[in-house]
């Protein structure tokens, strides 16, 4: 039996003056609101927290999303859930 599910292989991520952002890679969304956004990506989590966030187009089919709103911050998770950064990679 053959799985018609497409494996991605890559993520990228564009930010455009902070109102704009198309993220690929996306497997699933987990939740949204106004505030935050959580997705599940091929490298691991993501979290998008701002303002009047707003998923203006999704398309799990091709793995993308396209999400409106004032962009404050982007947080990535691993797959293993620990947050990513060079403090956690030093004190390994």
């Amino acid at each position: 039996m053959t799985e018609n599910k497409i494996k991605f292989r890559n993520q990228n991520i564009v930010i455009e003056d902070r109102d704009r952002m198309t993220v690929t890679g996306v497997e699933q969304v987990e939740s949204f609101n106004d505030n935050t956004i959580v997705l599940t990506t091929v490298k691991g989590g993501m979290t998008i927290k701002g303002e009047g966030l707003n998923i203006s187009k999704l398309n799990l089919d091709d793995g993308s999303v396209k999400i409106e709103g004032k962009i404050n911050g982007v947080n990535y998770m691993t797959k293993e859930g620990a947050p990513k950064n060079i403090m956690g990679k030093i004190f390994k």
